[in-house]
């Protein structure tokens, strides 16, 4: 069976008719997986940028966790989501609801693709972990804002005119467009590396889990100014110093130093003489 890849993009450049198909349930039956599809395919492209600066490795590994992290969330938050619109009495229906929030991520990845070549060129061009590290955290809440502006419109102009979304429903979606953001961001730090230092060899996950998102990004905000580089947390001594071996130099035993008797002199010294005089 041939997706409907054309209706899917619709919200692109034909975003009321996109949202008025919706509303009146005229959108193709199969077009949830076209969307699935393209978004799963725009992530991975974008992951493999991503990953690239590390190693080949780590960019098959960046595409196929970046492609996990949206449709975890999205899996995680939405339940929430929908049932909050039926205590509200919302009429849309969960199929409507999911093909509206998916065309919004639709748009999301669509954005995020079409900045890749720019990542490319700073990462080809400069060596700056940091500022990368920045450079895609302003590219995913870009994307993002724009994405979920279009559902919001979409929420506001097509259904809750007709009567079938409820008005404080808006202010319900602003509220879980942040949770969502939040539960993405706690997800992507279990999920780290993405960008991964060059440095460092691949890891699929990293060991380390101390720290938070907020932390690492303040730490390489203070590098990026020319700080201080912080130094990761000492671990504890450890009982067997084989593991954990004392880093001080031995105390060298204090020698006992031995004075010994000076020879006499052959040369008779002035004394002497006189005495044999």
């Amino acid at each position: 069976m041939k997706l409907p890849f054309a209706e899917a993009f619709e919200v692109l450049q034909e975003r009321d008719e996109h949202f008025e198909k919706i509303t009146q349930e005229s959108y193709p039956s199969n077009i949830i997986s076209a969307q699935i599809l393209i978004i799963a395919f725009f992530l991975f492209c974008y992951g493999l940028i991503m990953g690239s600066y590390n190693s080949w490795m780590q960019a098959i590994s960046s595409g196929a966790k970046l492609t996990s992290l949206l449709f975890l969330t999205l899996i995680i938050c939405f339940p929430s989501f929908y049932i909050v619109q039926l205590v509200l009495g919302s009429k849309v229906k969960i199929k409507q609801l999911a093909v509206m929030m998916l065309s919004g991520f639709l748009m999301t990845t669509t954005i995020m693709l079409a900045f890749a070549p720019i990542v490319l060129l700073f990462q080809l061009s400069g060596d700056n972990y940091n500022f990368l590290k920045f450079l895609h955290v302003g590219v995913f809440v870009f994307s993002g804002f724009f994405g979920m502006r279009a559902v919001l419109d979409a929420l506001k102009n097509s259904f809750a005119e007709q009567g079938v979304y409820p008005q404080i429903g808006l202010s319900i979606f602003r509220v879980w467009v942040i949770i969502f953001a939040f539960v993405g961001i706690q997800l992507a730090w279990n999920l780290r590396p993405f960008v991964g230092f060059k440095d460092m060899p691949y890891e699929l996950f990293r060991k380390d889990t101390q720290g938070n998102f907020y932390s690492s990004m303040i730490k390489s905000l203070g590098e990026m100014m020319g700080g201080p580089t912080f130094q990761k947390r000492q671990e504890p001594l450890q009982d067997d110093a084989s593991e954990n071996p004392n880093t001080d130099p031995p105390k060298q035993p204090k020698e006992t130093i031995i004075e010994k008797p000076q020879p006499e002199s052959a040369e008779p010294t002035q004394g002497d003489s006189q005495k044999k005089d």
